[in-house]
């Protein structure tokens, strides 16, 4: 798609945004790149102070940067409180979402058991196999390599991603979106010491996940051992992350790779937790509370706390501990 930098900025008053212009309204872009990848018919931004330097060099056509942000002459900017935001909705209005493709018709049929309802607009790929009882929702996308599962419950506009594995009774909302190998209600870590051995509880719950949720590749959710497993609306997680039986997590948060939670832990709303952070069971993450990266959290932590650090403490507090050390 092809555009302007006025028509980029009325896209961005539709969002309720207040960019402001300096430079050539009618300079076309075609495009969104990095500072130091965009050509001249493309633009950037710069939201990380670090890359301020790259202003000089760079050939974009324009670049959306924070009100205060001082440039060479010349460059076409566009000023706004949040440049990170505003890129995304240019990617958006310029690149779209990816498209998929119906499958192939010589390429084979999906295994689709007799009793399972499928949507209006489906795109069942060749390889995907739907056992008994399930229900899709209206213009799912699934593609090859997918297990679901009995009695499980997909709603619409719903994307599972090559080789996604849904156990039974498993439930998702609407507009989920599940990347390549993650599995969705396997068994969690169940076993009772019984004469010396660890015997096997059957873990008779369930997982459901609310609507607008994405999850990455390599992900496993457990099915709860009694009860169920939920992860709420809204909420983001990255590649390769392990929530345990039974755990809650509450709506939009953001987990970046590698996080994991143990069974029976809570963790509230619009809660962020950095790169291979390990929650112990039985605790409650508040509401908007931040967990930096590598923090093991043995305790509970009150909403909106941010802590770090093996045991994780309240980042005040290592603050401290390191202007002790000094």
């Amino acid at each position: 798609m092809e555009t302007t930098l006025i028509e980029a900025c009325a896209a961005l008053e539709r969002h309720g945004m207040q960019p402001r212009l300096e430079g050539d309204p009618s300079r076309h872009i075609i495009g969104v790149a990095t500072l130091e990848d965009a050509g001249e018919s493309e633009i950037s931004f710069l939201a990380n102070p670090k890359y301020e330097k790259l202003l000089a060099t760079t050939r974009a056509a324009a670049v959306v940067v924070r009100p205060d942000v001082m440039a060479r002459n010349g460059l076409n900017l566009i000023r706004v409180d949040d440049p990170y935001a505003a890129i995304t909705i240019l990617i958006i209005e310029l690149h779209g979402y990816r498209k998929h493709s119906p499958p192939p018709r010589d390429a084979g049929s999906p295994n689709i058991a007799a009793s399972a309802k499928i949507g209006a607009n489906a795109q069942i790929h060749p390889g995907v196999t739907i056992a008994e009882d399930v229900t899709i929702g209206d213009n799912a996308v699934i593609y090859p390599g997918c297990y679901i599962g009995p009695r499980c419950r997909i709603g619409h506009n719903v994307l599972l991603y090559p080789n996604v594995v849904l156990y039974e009774d498993t439930v998702l909302g609407n507009r989920v979106t599940v990347h390549s190998n993650t599995v969705i209600g396997n068994d969690g870590l169940g076993y009772a010491p019984v004469g010396g051995k660890w015997i096997k509880i059957p873990q008779i719950g369930t997982v459901e996940i609310g609507d607008d949720v994405e999850i990455g590749s390599n992900c496993s959710i457990d099915r709860a051992t009694l009860g169920c497993t939920r992860i709420g609306s809204g909420t983001k997680f990255s590649n390769l992350i392990a929530i345990g039986h039974g755990a809650q997590i509450g709506p939009d948060c953001l987990f970046v790779a590698q996080v994991g939670i143990a069974g029976s832990a809570t963790v509230g709303r619009h809660v962020t937790m950095a790169g291979q952070v390990g929650v112990v069971g039985h605790i409650r993450i508040g509401d908007n509370a931040t967990v930096g990266a590598k923090a093991g959290v043995t305790n509970s932590v009150p909403d909106g706390e941010t802590v770090l650090g093996q045991p994780a403490i309240p980042i005040r507090e290592m603050r401290r501990q390191i202007a002790y050390m000094l």
